[in-house]
């Protein structure tokens, strides 16, 4: 016979409640699990907030990036550059309190237009939804957490003479075009500051993270910011 209720109740589970200690254990347990030290030191509190996002430490081996995301990123960011995404789920895992100029965070992948205008280019819903994308691109930041396509038509867009965003942070996931898309990005002769994850693996999680990493940074380097 299981426990009744009122047993469960006297006998709770022992878990950590408080919500600092649980991110100064978890930080510290990538920090002595994950080969953090592969990367510059501007890229390693962004490494840990996208390890804390899904769990998997080996992460760091398969970053790729330019040396001057993290500062590109960070700038756009405190200017009130807006963030654009590629779905829903990037957007709604950006944490608002983070940004530090109460930027816009848009997605467009449901705009009314988008149904049309992909079946006018001949692709997916997630790239078409990048076309709308023009007018806000110069300068922003870009999260693509989801479709290779939208990575992979942003980058066709730049290279016909779209404006050039801050940073790309290009984490779409999946069997195919994935690790293609990302390839391509990492490999691309446009001069963007870029961070990326090489292979099959990504999602929205990892890129909101990456987006919030660059926005706020990790809550101990904010707590001992406050502290000098």
């Amino acid at each position: 016979m299981g426990q009744n209720i009122n047993d469960m109740a006297q006998a709770p589970y022992d878990y950590i409640r408080e919500p600092a200690e649980i991110y100064r254990q978890s930080f510290s347990i990538v920090r002595e699990e994950a080969d953090l030290e592969r990367l510059p030191p501007s890229l390693q509190p962004v490494a840990i907030r996208l390890i804390h996002s899904c769990g998997m430490t080996d992460i760091p081996q398969d970053l790729a990036y330019s040396t001057d995301v993290a500062a590109k990123a960070s700038q756009a960011l405190r200017a009130g550059a807006p963030v654009l995404t590629d779905v829903e789920m990037v957007a709604h895992g950006i944490i608002r309190k983070y940004l530090p100029a109460k930027n816009q965070v848009v997605c467009t992948l449901n705009d009314p237009q988008v149904p049309e205008l992909a079946k006018q280019l001949g692709t997916t819903r997630s790239a078409a939804a990048v076309e709308l994308w023009q007018s806000q691109l110069e300068g922003a930041v870009v999260a693509i957490g989801n479709a290779p396509t939208a990575l992979f038509h942003l980058l066709e867009m730049i290279t016909k003479g779209a404006p050039k965003p801050a940073a790309i942070l290009g984490f779409p996931v999946g069997f195919v075009g994935a690790a293609e898309s990302k390839q391509a990005l990492a490999q691309s002769a446009l001069n963007l500051p870029f961070l990326t994850l090489a292979g099959r693996r990504g999602g929205s999680a990892i890129a909101a993270a990456a987006v919030n990493a660059m926005a706020a940074g990790l809550p101990e380097e904010k707590e001992q910011g406050k502290a000098k």
